[in-house]
């Protein structure tokens, strides 16, 4: 009973998104950039430091900090959280204003830094519900909103995803996806259905939505890197009508 009080409460909460009081729309980065990471009882103790070492790697990348610096404020506002089953969802790094290289180490270095703290079994859906509030009225105030899901496993659990999804898109945000297909304990998606397709099915949503999807543990950093690049950029949406998606090749 107590699971299903809290999606009842989950359910209602979500519902209600869009008429949270928020800032006045006054953008001061070019983008607010959530990163969801699985952190579910998939992924192994190794799995985890390399999964964290490569978020660290990918967010000082140069590329990355050269993106930063090409858009129209020069910055950007990042956060970093970790997910799980349906009620373990948790902020391991606060928002951070990122302008500069030595914002970017600092970030990664608090990373790195974070105990593991999520639990169960996949909520991409819950993930994503604590991303969107965590945005609602949150400063700085971005042109665009993203959320950055990855995962090694489909949808178990939580708010039905539909729904986490839907209100997303009414309230403008775009939720991208990685697939992560090289860990021995990643599962597919529903039915047997590859991670990649149930990603580009049934997460990424908004203009411009992409996800990619990642083989080898030697491709992990890289694809990071080609991700918060297109995200900082926008170019996704640059190039697909509104409202389209499309997995990015």
């Amino acid at each position: 009973m107590r699971g299903a009080a809290w999606l009842l409460g989950a359910t209602l909460a979500l519902s209600s998104l869009p008429a949270l009081p928020t800032a006045a729309f006054d953008p001061d980065v070019d983008v607010e950039l959530c990163l969801a990471a699985d952190g579910s009882g998939s992924i192994t103790e190794e799995e985890f430091a390399f999964q964290r070492q490569g978020y660290a790697a990918a967010i000082t990348d140069p590329r990355v900090i050269d993106a930063i610096r090409r858009g129209l404020y020069g910055k950007i506002a990042l956060a970093h959280m970790e997910w799980g089953g349906a009620e373990s969802m948790h902020k391991i790094v606060e928002w951070q204003v990122i302008e500069t290289a030595e914002h970017a180490e600092s970030f990664a270095q608090a990373l790195l830094a974070a105990p593991r703290l999520a639990t169960g079994w996949n909520s991409i859906s819950n993930a994503i519900v604590f991303c969107h509030a965590w945005m609602t009225d949150n400063q700085p105030v971005g042109l665009r909103r993203v959320i950055d899901v990855s995962g090694d496993a489909g949808q178990r659990g939580g708010v039905p995803l539909p729904v986490a999804r839907q209100a997303a898109i009414d309230d403008g945000l775009i939720v991208n996806a990685l697939a992560l297909n090289f860990r021995g304990g990643g599962l597919s998606g529903p039915g047997g259905m590859p991670l990649l397709s149930h990603f580009k099915r049934d997460v990424i949503a908004g203009p411009g939505a992409f996800a990619l999807g990642v083989d080898t543990r030697e491709d992990f950093v890289e694809a990071l890197v080609r991700k918060l690049v297109l995200e900082i950029a926008g170019t996704p949406g640059e190039s697909l009508p509104a409202g389209g998606t499309q997995a990015f090749p």
